[in-house]
């Protein structure tokens, strides 16, 4: 028979709370699971777009900053156009008419005012002069033809010695000779004075082409000294250069009168 050992006794009150902590622990680890499984969830990737990184908060973004789009600058509307008026037709310019060109105005002769203006007058452009073989000038083919002959040879013999003869005024038409005459009276203050340098149309030998004046005045010196062989001489002493046929039968020229009054 065997002996029993008797059992120990136990008391509830010495065992251990085990049931109650294992269900505080039980309930602990089913909140966990919970928590972890809902995050899991959260962060399952996405098949559908991928999303960027996030930036901690404060930390300057390392990507490239894309400018802002421009802006486009608004057109300013047309202005609108006018209503069509016979106001805006534009027509060519219509040039107007030129007159008629009048008669050419030649230049003041001389500086005589109102002088002949033609060379048939026997005027001739200051510093201009003729050949005395020129006969297509009225100025010489207006003159006597005795005179002319004269002044012709004279001028050949005088080429002969360097000396070359030219006519600065022959012929003058009575209208311009009366000009030359109301000039010297406007500058010299009188008819009187000015008949002692310009002879009036009624007595000039110019108006007649029985006189001619000569220059340059080596040409008048050489006249002076030879002319009388040509039956040429001077004739007022205060004008060297004006010269007539006025030889007496024995080839003299007649004295010299003090000017064109006589």
């Amino acid at each position: 028979m065997a002996l029993m050992t008797p059992r120990a006794r136990v008391s509830v009150r010495d065992t251990p709370r085990i049931p109650g902590i294992l269900r505080a622990l039980a309930a602990v680890g089913g909140a966990l699971c919970v928590a972890l499984t809902v995050g899991a969830t959260g962060a399952a990737p996405s098949h559908a777009t991928p999303e960027s990184p996030q930036q901690p908060p404060g930390q300057p973004s390392l990507e490239p900053q894309q400018p802002p789009p421009a802006q486009p600058v608004p057109t300013p509307p047309a202005p609108p156009e006018p209503p069509p008026s016979e106001s805006l037709v534009l027509t060519p310019p219509v040039a107007p008419l030129a007159p008629p060109p009048g008669p050419p105005v030649a230049a003041d002769p001389l500086s005589i005012g109102d002088a002949a203006v033609d060379t048939t007058g026997g005027w001739l452009p200051d510093g201009v002069t003729l050949s005395p073989f020129d006969v297509s000038n009225p100025i010489l083919s207006q003159l006597d033809p005795a005179l002319l002959r004269a002044v012709q040879d004279a001028a050949r013999a005088a080429q002969t010695q360097g000396v070359d003869i030219r006519v600065n005024s022959g012929w003058r038409s009575k209208g311009f000779q009366q000009r030359l005459f109301d000039n010297a009276v406007r500058n010299y203050g009188s008819v009187a004075a000015a008949a002692e340098l310009v002879a009036g149309p009624d007595v000039s030998k110019h108006v007649t082409g029985q006189a001619v004046d000569i220059a340059p005045v080596e040409a008048d010196m050489w006249l002076i000294a030879n002319g009388r062989q040509f039956g040429l001489c001077q004739i007022y002493a205060n004008e060297i250069w004006h010269f007539e046929l006025a030889t007496d039968q024995y080839g003299n020229c007649p004295p010299l009168l003090p000017n064109a009054a006589g």
